[in-house]
């Protein structure tokens, strides 16, 4: 089997396990291993098997453990890396879309995908240089700027939001900036090396943020919307933060209650969502939102 197809098996093996809401056994496994083109209609080995498995978990970080007591049947050990906004699961949904679309080649033009704007050549000199602690200089142009800036920063974290990659770095002035890698003109590491913070934790860095967006130092507050129509049933399958819960329904709309900071890219998602999505409280927002309605109006 060829290197990129026993990566397909990998990423197969794994969404068929997770899907077995039992766990799985071998001989389970095999008969719809036998239906995919990987196979060529030939049964997985118990050692190919036993391969791909501590393959999985030195690539992934996935346990495929098997449950001696219940027929001997494989399941995912560490599935909670599985949910939420982890790597994993990042990685792990778009290699088995990845899969699917393959094997669908000759269907291609019925197939249509939204792409990340990224340099892939950035990014993995990022990566690298989070990796060895090493700080980078960057030459970046915001929008509406004329001028490139320049900074030597300490790379903290990469963060995947809405089909653009961001970096969130520290700043030779201890402050924490965020930039859209796609913004990033020339990147190149240097031989500085630094120490990460080991209280910093990216996930809780962002938990009170809608995006990437970090706010002015306006604290989080408690936002209750109104949903109405098709509107409330996306943000039951969608949440717009993981602080969503839901406080009343009725036949007409739903009421849901965030807590996060109100920053500029979730008033614009408020504004997107148009009559479909209504601000209760608090009171300076439902004003602030009526108010850029009615600026865009004019």
């Amino acid at each position: 089997m060829k290197k990129y197809d026993i990566f397909r098996a990998y990423i197969w093996l794994v969404d068929t396990i997770r899907r077995a809401p039992n766990g799985i056994t071998l001989a389970e496994l095999n008969e719809r291993w036998v239906d995919t083109d990987m196979s060529g209609g030939q049964p997985m080995l118990r050692n190919t098997f036993l391969r791909h498995k501590a393959a999985i978990e030195q690539m992934f970080g996935l346990y495929i453990e098997c449950d001696l007591h219940n027929d001997y049947r494989y399941y995912i050990g560490n599935e909670h890396v599985l949910h939420g906004d982890s790597v994993q699961n990042w990685l792990l949904q778009t290699l088995t879309v990845s899969n699917v679309v393959s094997e669908s080649m000759n269907m291609q033009e019925r197939i249509l995908i939204e792409s990340v704007n990224c340099d892939s050549e950035v990014l993995q000199q990022l990566v690298e240089a989070m990796r060895q602690c090493r700080a980078v200089y960057i030459e970046y142009q915001p929008y509406q700027a004329a001028e490139v800036h320049c900074y030597t920063m300490e790379p903290y974290c990469l963060k995947l939001s809405r089909q653009r990659w961001y970096l969130l770095a520290r700043r030779t002035d201890g402050q924490m900036r965020v930039l859209a890698l796609d913004r990033i003109k020339r990147l190149k590491p240097t031989g500085r090396r630094f120490t990460i913070d080991p209280y910093f934790d990216a996930a809780d860095y962002f938990s009170e943020c809608f995006g990437v967006v970090t706010g002015d130092g306006t604290p989080p507050q408690r936002i209750v919307v109104r949903a109405y129509g098709r509107e409330q049933f996306a943000m039951r399958d969608l949440p717009l933060h993981h602080t969503q819960r839901l406080l009343a329904e009725t036949d007409d709309h739903t009421d849901f209650e965030l807590t996060l900071r109100p920053t500029d890219d979730l008033k614009a998602h408020l504004l997107s969502r148009g009559r479909w999505l209504k601000v209760l409280s608090p009171q300076w927002l439902t004003d602030e939102i009526r108010r850029l309605h009615l600026e865009a109006a004019e």
